[in-house]
């Protein structure tokens, strides 16, 4: 149960009102109870609720259309009606357009429990934490406490200049986190920019960071700022760090040294003002180790660590998330659907989730595309939970598939000789041997006196 949490209460019987005000505030609930349809929408306008229990029999505006109302307004705010036994046809058709449930007078009042508990769990709308304006973090949609404690950190260290490095597992949500930090900061009005540093070719990464002038290399016909350039005076926002060349590791930390950035081809510096939030899903402290991220780099970026929880540690924000994102591809789609049925979002919200909000957002694309009713259905979403992970993968993780697929075939083809592989990949051989260490490539195991390795492996 969810101690506090507030439910609307609208019922023209005074009596039942009182009595179940009564026994909801006794369960730890905030009750406002009014006694009809307008009263209701009147403080639905003052204040939002986590829930709307409502009689579907109503003086005036009857509970229909109040549900209605509340629909096309607040879409994802869970209604549970209350229905005698001449309405239940109406409460049945509510349920196939979204609303959450329907008990029928009398009903338990254990029952009645049980419904609230389940709705307020999966599908009550997120709280504000801390109060206060808090557009700043608009498009992180959460309730759960182990969201609000990194919300809360997130805007202690956006009021400094301090270098973040947000750490997560792939589809958290690292990037949407980096952007909320730079909206509360004082460089909200400046630009944000945002470059993936694994899905950049390494001998582009240097001229998209840094800029090039004119004659830098061949094909630089015209001079070209860098996103460092770009980014000045506001936030720069280096995603998947532990991706980044260590020739060009040194590069940036030089950057962050002098504040001054050398285009490509250079002599000449310009001092920047930039601040730095970086993400990676790798373990820097491993890579650290075996030689592959700077340690002086690391402790440039990782002033302040904040992580994001995977999704299975926030259940309480998937029905949140799953109904923020069915409503905005319903709209994209041109889709009338509204919501989920019970079991459907249950489901959803027991899932395990290995490719977290990022493989959400799919699994609700998939069964948006598919749905033919208002409400989707259980069937579909088990349909769609057995989507092969290939589908969840971002474009860093299906690109670091696909080289290293590719370098294993290579290797196979040429007995494990690094010359004659380099040669049909067109690479040289020192570019070859930094790929086949990247992906933990030996090419003496293909040789015939070794155990040739598996050709996937998961990022």
């Amino acid at each position: 149960m969810q101690n506090g949490a507030h439910i609307l209460l609208v019922d023209d019987d005074p009596d039942l009102l009182r009595l179940l005000s009564l026994r909801l505030t006794a369960n730890g609930y905030r009750v406002t109870g009014v006694g009809s349809a307008e009263a209701a929408l009147a403080r639905l306008s003052v204040e939002l609720p986590q829930l709307v229990v409502s009689d579907v029999r109503l003086p005036e505006k009857d509970g229909m259309a109040l549900f209605q109302q509340i629909r096309t307004r607040h879409p994802a705010l869970p209604v549970i009606l209350l229905t005698a036994h001449g309405t239940i046809p109406d409460a049945v058709e509510a349920t196939t357009l979204g609303a959450y449930a329907y008990l029928t007078k009398p009903f338990d009042a254990k029952v009645l429990l049980e419904r609230i508990e389940q709705a307020l769990s999966l599908t009550a709308p997120a709280p504000v934490h801390g109060g206060g304006d808090e557009s700043w973090r608009e498009e992180i949609v959460s309730r759960s406490h182990a969201m609000a404690e990194l919300l809360a950190e997130a805007k202690l260290v956006a009021a400094s200049d301090a270098s973040v490095l947000i750490r997560g597992e792939s589809g958290t949500g690292k990037e949407l986190l980096a952007r909320a930090i730079h909206r509360a900061s004082r460089r909200a009005k400046a630009p944000f920019i945002a470059v993936n540093c694994g899905a950049i070719p390494e001998q582009l990464l240097e001229s998209e960071l840094f800029g090039h002038v004119k004659g830098a290399y061949t094909g630089a016909v015209n001079s070209r700022e860098g996103l460092v350039q770009a980014a000045d005076g506001g936030t720069l926002f280096l995603d998947e760090i532990g991706d980044m060349p260590l020739l060009l590791q040194v590069k940036l930390l030089r950057v962050l040294q002098e504040r001054v950035v050398r285009q490509l081809g250079s002599d000449q510096g310009r001092p920047v003002d930039v601040r730095i939030l970086s993400a990676t899903h790798r373990d820097l402290d491993a890579a650290m180790l075996e030689g592959q991220f700077r340690e002086d780099l690391y402790y440039r970026l990782n002033v302040i660590t904040l992580t994001l929880p995977p999704l299975s540690e926030r259940r309480e924000d998937i029905g949140l998330l799953a109904t923020r994102f069915l409503h905005a591809l319903a709209a994209k789609y041109q889709k009338t659907v509204t919501g989920y049925a019970p079991d459907a979002l249950e489901a959803l919200t027991r899932a395990s989730w290995p490719g977290n909000v990022r493989q959400l957002y799919n699994v609700v694309e998939h069964v948006c595309a598919l749905a033919t009713s208002p409400l989707v259905p259980l069937s579909l979403v088990q349909r769609a939970l057995r989507v092969p992970s290939l589908e969840v993968l971002s474009y860093t993780e299906a690109k670091q598939r696909f080289e290293r697929n590719y370098l294993v075939q290579l290797l196979k083809l040429t007995d494990g000789n690094v010359a004659d592989a380099a040669r049909l990949a067109e690479r040289n051989r020192t570019e070859f041997y930094r790929l086949l260490q990247k992906y933990d490539l030996n090419a003496a195991q293909f040789r015939g006196d070794g155990s040739p390795v598996a050709p996937e492996r998961q990022q």
